[in-house]
Protein backbone atom coordinates (compact mmCIF):
# COMPACT_ATOMS: atom_id res chain seq x y z
CA UNK A 1 0.00 0.00 0.00
CA UNK A 2 2.17 2.58 1.02
CA UNK A 3 4.08 2.07 -2.14
CA UNK A 4 0.91 2.53 -4.59
CA UNK A 5 0.56 6.07 -2.12
CA UNK A 6 4.05 6.90 -3.16
CA UNK A 7 3.37 6.50 -7.06
CA UNK A 8 1.36 9.35 -7.94
CA UNK A 9 4.17 11.80 -5.62
CA UNK A 10 6.92 10.00 -7.98
CA UNK A 11 4.97 11.08 -10.95
CA UNK A 12 4.48 14.82 -9.88
CA UNK A 13 8.06 14.90 -8.95
CA UNK A 14 8.87 13.60 -12.59
CA UNK A 15 6.73 16.28 -14.10
CA UNK A 16 8.38 19.23 -12.22
CA UNK A 17 11.96 17.91 -13.18
CA UNK A 18 11.09 18.21 -17.13
CA UNK A 19 9.54 21.29 -16.39
CA UNK A 20 12.78 22.65 -14.98
CA UNK A 21 14.51 20.88 -17.87
CA UNK A 22 12.31 22.67 -20.63
CA UNK A 23 12.35 25.88 -18.95
CA UNK A 24 16.41 25.76 -19.14
CA UNK A 25 16.45 24.23 -22.58
CA UNK A 26 13.87 27.33 -23.37
CA UNK A 27 16.03 30.05 -22.44
CA UNK A 28 19.13 28.64 -23.80
CA UNK A 29 17.32 28.31 -27.06
CA UNK A 30 16.21 32.09 -27.16
CA UNK A 31 19.49 33.22 -26.26
CA UNK A 32 20.95 31.49 -28.91
CA UNK A 33 18.88 33.03 -31.31
CA UNK A 34 19.67 36.19 -29.51
CA UNK A 35 23.64 35.02 -30.84
CA UNK A 36 22.46 34.03 -34.39
CA UNK A 37 23.14 37.49 -35.30
CA UNK A 38 26.00 39.33 -37.55
CA UNK A 39 26.77 41.68 -34.44
CA UNK A 40 26.78 38.92 -31.62
CA UNK A 41 29.52 36.76 -33.61
CA UNK A 42 33.05 37.79 -33.48
CA UNK A 43 35.24 36.23 -36.37
CA UNK A 44 38.82 35.28 -35.76
CA UNK A 45 41.92 34.28 -37.97
CA UNK A 46 44.49 32.05 -37.26
CA UNK A 47 47.28 31.85 -39.44
CA UNK A 48 48.59 28.20 -40.39
CA UNK A 49 52.49 27.71 -41.61
CA UNK A 50 54.84 25.89 -43.25
CA UNK A 51 57.49 24.74 -40.59
CA UNK A 52 60.19 24.61 -43.10
CA UNK A 53 60.24 28.01 -45.06
CA UNK A 54 57.93 29.98 -42.48
CA UNK A 55 55.34 31.22 -44.94
CA UNK A 56 51.81 31.62 -43.96
CA UNK A 57 50.09 29.48 -46.39
CA UNK A 58 46.43 29.81 -44.66
CA UNK A 59 43.85 30.69 -42.48
CA UNK A 60 41.44 28.84 -39.90
CA UNK A 61 38.60 30.77 -39.75
CA UNK A 62 37.17 30.85 -36.30
CA UNK A 63 33.45 32.14 -35.22
CA UNK A 64 33.01 33.08 -32.10
CA UNK A 65 29.27 34.15 -30.10
CA UNK A 66 29.69 37.16 -27.91
CA UNK A 67 29.53 36.16 -24.25
CA UNK A 68 26.48 34.60 -22.22
CA UNK A 69 24.69 33.56 -19.37
CA UNK A 70 23.93 30.82 -21.19
CA UNK A 71 26.58 29.85 -23.24
CA UNK A 72 29.85 30.40 -21.09
CA UNK A 73 32.16 29.30 -23.46
CA UNK A 74 32.32 28.71 -27.49
CA UNK A 75 32.34 24.95 -26.93
CA UNK A 76 29.11 24.79 -25.10
CA UNK A 77 27.76 27.18 -27.62
CA UNK A 78 29.09 24.36 -30.56
CA UNK A 79 28.03 21.82 -28.73
CA UNK A 80 24.04 23.21 -28.00
CA UNK A 81 24.02 23.84 -32.31
CA UNK A 82 24.95 20.06 -32.91
CA UNK A 83 21.84 18.70 -30.88
CA UNK A 84 19.68 22.33 -31.94
CA UNK A 85 18.12 20.07 -35.00
CA UNK A 86 18.73 23.29 -36.99
CA UNK A 87 22.67 22.45 -37.36
CA UNK A 88 22.49 23.32 -41.70
CA UNK A 89 20.65 26.82 -41.80
CA UNK A 90 23.47 27.72 -38.90
CA UNK A 91 26.09 26.44 -40.39
CA UNK A 92 25.16 28.24 -43.92
CA UNK A 93 24.95 31.84 -41.35
CA UNK A 94 28.30 30.95 -40.75
CA UNK A 95 29.82 30.16 -43.43
CA UNK A 96 28.86 33.08 -45.01
CA UNK A 97 29.56 35.46 -42.12
CA UNK A 98 33.14 33.78 -42.60
CA UNK A 99 33.82 34.38 -46.66
CA UNK A 100 32.62 37.49 -45.96
CA UNK A 101 34.79 38.56 -43.57
CA UNK A 102 37.65 37.68 -45.51
CA UNK A 103 36.86 39.05 -48.40
CA UNK A 104 36.63 42.52 -46.52
CA UNK A 105 40.33 41.37 -44.89
CA UNK A 106 41.84 40.88 -48.28
CA UNK A 107 40.34 44.13 -49.74
CA UNK A 108 42.22 45.45 -47.32
CA UNK A 109 45.56 43.42 -47.40
CA UNK A 110 45.32 41.96 -51.04
CA UNK A 111 48.41 40.11 -50.57
CA UNK A 112 46.72 37.17 -48.64
CA UNK A 113 43.97 37.10 -52.10
CA UNK A 114 45.16 33.67 -52.75
CA UNK A 115 45.96 31.95 -49.40
CA UNK A 116 44.17 28.70 -48.42
CA UNK A 117 40.80 29.37 -45.97
CA UNK A 118 40.26 26.61 -44.05
CA UNK A 119 36.07 26.74 -42.64
CA UNK A 120 34.92 24.18 -39.93
CA UNK A 121 32.29 22.38 -40.85
CA UNK A 122 30.35 19.73 -39.06
CA UNK A 123 29.90 16.43 -40.90
CA UNK A 124 26.32 15.81 -39.94
CA UNK A 125 24.85 19.15 -41.90
CA UNK A 126 25.99 17.25 -45.05
CA UNK A 127 23.08 14.36 -44.74
CA UNK A 128 20.78 17.33 -43.50
CA UNK A 129 17.40 17.21 -45.57
CA UNK A 130 17.81 20.67 -46.12
CA UNK A 131 21.27 20.49 -47.57
CA UNK A 132 21.18 21.94 -51.06
CA UNK A 133 24.43 20.84 -53.24
CA UNK A 134 26.02 24.71 -54.78
CA UNK A 135 25.27 26.96 -51.88
CA UNK A 136 29.12 27.21 -51.14
CA UNK A 137 29.69 27.84 -55.06
CA UNK A 138 27.21 30.22 -54.90
CA UNK A 139 29.08 32.56 -52.18
CA UNK A 140 32.39 31.63 -53.68
CA UNK A 141 31.43 33.62 -56.81
CA UNK A 142 30.04 36.64 -54.82
CA UNK A 143 33.02 36.77 -52.51
CA UNK A 144 35.88 36.11 -55.98
CA UNK A 145 37.09 32.40 -54.54
CA UNK A 146 37.80 29.79 -56.17
CA UNK A 147 37.02 26.52 -54.75
CA UNK A 148 40.98 25.39 -54.28
CA UNK A 149 41.36 28.08 -52.12
CA UNK A 150 38.61 26.50 -50.09
CA UNK A 151 39.76 23.58 -47.49
CA UNK A 152 36.39 21.95 -45.14
CA UNK A 153 37.66 20.91 -42.09
CA UNK A 154 35.73 18.63 -40.77
CA UNK A 155 35.24 18.44 -37.09
CA UNK A 156 33.06 15.87 -35.52
CA UNK A 157 31.72 17.15 -31.94
CA UNK A 158 28.27 14.84 -33.36
CA UNK A 159 28.87 11.09 -34.67
CA UNK A 160 27.81 10.43 -38.10
CA UNK A 161 24.37 8.54 -38.31
CA UNK A 162 24.07 8.18 -42.42
CA UNK A 163 27.99 7.65 -43.43
CA UNK A 164 26.66 6.90 -46.78
CA UNK A 165 25.32 10.18 -47.06
CA UNK A 166 28.30 12.05 -45.48
CA UNK A 167 30.64 10.04 -48.04
CA UNK A 168 28.17 11.12 -51.16
CA UNK A 169 28.25 14.80 -50.14
CA UNK A 170 32.33 14.84 -49.52
CA UNK A 171 32.94 13.65 -53.00
CA UNK A 172 30.11 16.15 -54.40
CA UNK A 173 32.65 18.63 -52.86
CA UNK A 174 35.85 17.12 -54.03
CA UNK A 175 34.82 16.70 -57.28
CA UNK A 176 34.11 20.50 -57.62
CA UNK A 177 37.72 21.77 -56.56
CA UNK A 178 37.22 22.38 -52.66
CA UNK A 179 39.94 20.50 -50.63
CA UNK A 180 39.69 18.35 -47.79
CA UNK A 181 41.23 18.38 -43.77
CA UNK A 182 40.19 16.01 -41.16
CA UNK A 183 40.36 18.05 -37.62
CA UNK A 184 41.24 16.43 -34.61
CA UNK A 185 43.13 13.16 -35.57
CA UNK A 186 44.44 11.42 -33.05
CA UNK A 187 41.82 12.29 -30.27
CA UNK A 188 39.55 8.99 -30.98
CA UNK A 189 37.80 6.33 -33.13
CA UNK A 190 35.93 8.60 -35.21
CA UNK A 191 38.82 10.96 -36.39
CA UNK A 192 40.46 7.89 -38.30
CA UNK A 193 37.65 6.24 -39.34
CA UNK A 194 37.22 9.96 -41.35
CA UNK A 195 40.62 9.48 -42.26
CA UNK A 196 41.04 6.26 -43.57
CA UNK A 197 37.46 6.73 -45.55
CA UNK A 198 37.91 9.76 -46.75
CA UNK A 199 41.63 10.30 -48.02
CA UNK A 200 41.55 14.30 -47.33
CA UNK A 201 44.41 16.45 -48.31
CA UNK A 202 45.74 17.57 -45.22
CA UNK A 203 45.17 15.94 -41.82
CA UNK A 204 45.35 17.94 -38.57
CA UNK A 205 46.66 16.62 -35.51
CA UNK A 206 44.80 17.31 -32.46
CA UNK A 207 46.93 19.41 -29.87
CA UNK A 208 46.79 16.53 -27.07
CA UNK A 209 49.12 14.88 -29.22
CA UNK A 210 51.03 17.77 -29.28
CA UNK A 211 51.34 19.17 -26.29
CA UNK A 212 54.95 18.13 -24.90
CA UNK A 213 55.63 15.96 -27.72
CA UNK A 214 59.12 17.13 -27.13
CA UNK A 215 58.95 14.93 -23.65
CA UNK A 216 56.95 12.36 -24.44
CA UNK A 217 58.03 9.01 -26.74
CA UNK A 218 54.45 7.51 -27.12
CA UNK A 219 53.20 10.55 -28.67
CA UNK A 220 56.20 11.08 -31.20
CA UNK A 221 55.40 7.01 -32.42
CA UNK A 222 52.02 8.15 -33.34
CA UNK A 223 52.78 11.30 -34.76
CA UNK A 224 55.45 8.82 -36.47
CA UNK A 225 53.00 6.67 -37.94
CA UNK A 226 50.59 9.16 -39.08
CA UNK A 227 53.46 11.09 -41.00
CA UNK A 228 54.21 7.77 -42.40
CA UNK A 229 50.64 7.10 -43.48
CA UNK A 230 49.96 10.67 -45.33
CA UNK A 231 53.33 10.36 -47.19
CA UNK A 232 51.66 7.03 -48.52
CA UNK A 233 48.59 8.76 -49.28
CA UNK A 234 49.68 11.81 -50.58
CA UNK A 235 48.29 13.58 -47.82
CA UNK A 236 49.89 16.46 -46.06
CA UNK A 237 49.77 17.21 -42.08
CA UNK A 238 49.25 20.26 -39.60
CA UNK A 239 50.20 19.78 -36.52
CA UNK A 240 47.35 22.17 -34.12
CA UNK A 241 48.04 23.92 -30.76
CA UNK A 242 51.79 24.21 -31.15
CA UNK A 243 52.57 26.80 -27.89
CA UNK A 244 56.28 26.36 -27.19
CA UNK A 245 59.14 26.27 -28.87
CA UNK A 246 59.96 23.15 -27.71
CA UNK A 247 57.18 21.83 -29.17
CA UNK A 248 57.89 23.46 -32.41
CA UNK A 249 61.34 22.64 -32.67
CA UNK A 250 60.62 18.59 -32.49
CA UNK A 251 57.55 18.70 -34.91
CA UNK A 252 60.35 20.90 -37.39
CA UNK A 253 62.49 17.62 -36.53
CA UNK A 254 59.77 15.19 -37.50
CA UNK A 255 59.34 17.12 -40.84
CA UNK A 256 56.11 17.75 -39.85
CA UNK A 257 54.81 20.11 -42.85
CA UNK A 258 52.63 23.04 -41.49
CA UNK A 259 51.94 24.05 -38.35
CA UNK A 260 49.55 26.15 -36.17
CA UNK A 261 48.80 27.53 -32.70
CA UNK A 262 49.94 30.66 -30.20
CA UNK A 263 53.31 30.12 -31.29
CA UNK A 264 53.11 30.73 -34.41
CA UNK A 265 49.93 32.90 -34.42
CA UNK A 266 47.28 33.78 -32.08
CA UNK A 267 43.56 34.24 -33.44
CA UNK A 268 42.95 37.95 -34.57
CA UNK A 269 39.97 39.90 -35.78
CA UNK A 270 42.62 40.86 -38.71
CA UNK A 271 44.58 38.62 -41.49
CA UNK A 272 48.16 38.71 -40.72
CA UNK A 273 51.82 37.13 -41.56
CA UNK A 274 52.61 34.14 -38.58
CA UNK A 275 56.51 33.48 -37.43
CA UNK A 276 58.59 31.06 -36.86
CA UNK A 277 59.50 32.22 -33.33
Amino acid sequence: MIKVLHKPLFYVKYLMDQQKVFYSQSKKFYSFLNLIDEKQIATYFQPILCLKTGKTIGFEILNRPLKSKAFKNVELFYEFIGKSGQLYWIEKFLRRISLKRHFNQVKKKPEFRDQMIFINIMPQVLADPSYRTGDTLELLNLYGFLPEQIVLELTEKEAVTDYDQFIKAIEHYKKQGFRLAVDDTGSGYNSLKTLIKLKPDFIKLDKSLIRDIHSEDSQKLLVELLLNYAKSSGTQVIAEGIETQKELSMLQKMSVDFGQGYQLGRPEQELFSGTLI
